[in-house]
């Protein structure tokens, strides 16, 4: 993983523009100037799948990155030339800068933040005071108004053109009356019953389905149960990649290769196409045998979603949290207060007591 800042100087001022979540314009904090970037959604160019897998990626979508490894949380982060320690946005963790370049295929498209970091750090603490047993500092440091890290994420998207033979089994139900032995008042009755059988007829066919833009996380940077929590993404507003939209914000290079990604792209199509299966043999039950999937043009785009990360160091550990930078959905980790649990339990522990006390004494 690595991370690139991005910088376009104020025409009036020359300071770094940002660019302001929720808008389509960059914004001088020094001046206040603004200018507009134009949003180009549609057209957004795709690659061919099988030609990256053979590493026939035109040059002009490929990069060359500095990075270094976090050794605490395995991120890798780019710097700029001149800085060499930082602190992990993923981990906060202290890292120390060791020069090292990697090819990248360039991003497609993204989805600019909705969420200024405010509305970011309003959605945590919300979510943070529903927890129970959180350490107090836990939220102070929260309510602190402590910086939080807005990254874009990387995924792939894939299309993809399949079609589907398959052969299984269409199971119709049917009740059979059968008499059983039941207790009832203490005594044994004999009772007539229906029961279910399933009557199998053999089935076969083929399924096509045309499927587009399904999403696969590009990083290990953060759990994949938070990223799947925080979905879903409106990846109908994706727009043609403007470097713009990442002025004061990071872009989080991808660490797991488009190919390796297609792999939990295939297994999220075959259930999928698993459905339609079990649809077109109909019936009351299905059985599916064997499935052979074809793919025809099989396509994939590198896109970036935004992300508001924070990350807490409690008793030498990280936790992390990350908020969709669209929705708000918030989802991470957090430490538990021991002594909160303790007085708790206690609490549980004589409340039980209590209860028994009453109703001895009754």
């Amino acid at each position: 993983m690595k991370l690139e800042d991005h910088r376009f100087p104020c025409p009036a001022c020359g300071a770094p523009m940002r660019f302001r979540p929720g808008t389509t314009a960059l914004r001088c904090p020094h001046c206040g100037h603004e200018e507009p970037i134009p949003d180009a959604r549609g057209g957004i160019p795709e690659l061919d799948l099988r030609g990256a897998a053979e590493k026939a990626v035109p040059a002009v979508e490929m990069e060359d990155l500095r990075v270094v490894r976090c050794e605490s949380c395995g991120a890798e982060v780019e710097f700029d030339a001149d800085i060499h320690a930082k602190v992990c946005p993923f981990c906060a963790a202290p890292i120390v800068t060791d020069t090292g370049v990697r090819r990248y295929i360039k991003p497609q498209a993204q989805l600019p933040f909705l969420l200024t970091e405010d509305e970011a750090r309003q959605a945590m603490n919300r979510w943070l005071g529903r927890l129970w047993f959180a350490p107090s500092n836990l939220r102070a440091y929260a309510r602190a108004g402590r910086a939080m890290d807005g990254i874009y994420v990387p995924y792939w998207t894939y299309d993809a053109e399949t079609r589907t033979r398959y052969s299984g089994q269409r199971g119709k139900v049917h009740y059979e009356s059968h008499p059983v032995r039941v207790r009832v008042n203490g005594r044994t009755q004999t009772q007539t019953q229906q029961v279910a059988r399933v009557r199998w007829y053999p089935a076969q066919g083929a399924v096509a389905r045309n499927f587009d833009d399904v999403l696969v996380l590009g990083s290990n940077s953060l759990p994949k149960r938070y990223t799947d929590a925080i979905a879903p993404w409106d990846l109908s507003a994706l727009s043609a990649y403007e470097p713009r939209f990442l002025a004061g914000f990071r872009a989080e290079g991808y660490s797991v290769p488009v190919e390796q990604a297609y792999g939990e792209a295939k297994e999220i199509m075959d259930e999928v196409i698993r459905q339609d299966i079990r649809r077109d043999i109909g019936g009351d039950r299905q059985r599916i045998g064997a499935m052979e999937t074809s793919v025809g043009a099989l396509t994939f785009k590198h896109v970036l979603l935004p992300v508001w990360v924070a990350a807490y160091r409690y008793h030498g550990k990280s936790y992390r949290f990350v908020v969709n930078g669209r929705t708000g959905a918030v989802e991470g980790e957090r430490p538990y207060s021991s002594m909160k649990v303790f007085f708790f339990v206690l609490a549980m522990v004589l409340a039980a007591v209590a209860v028994a006390y009453l109703q001895v004494a009754s």
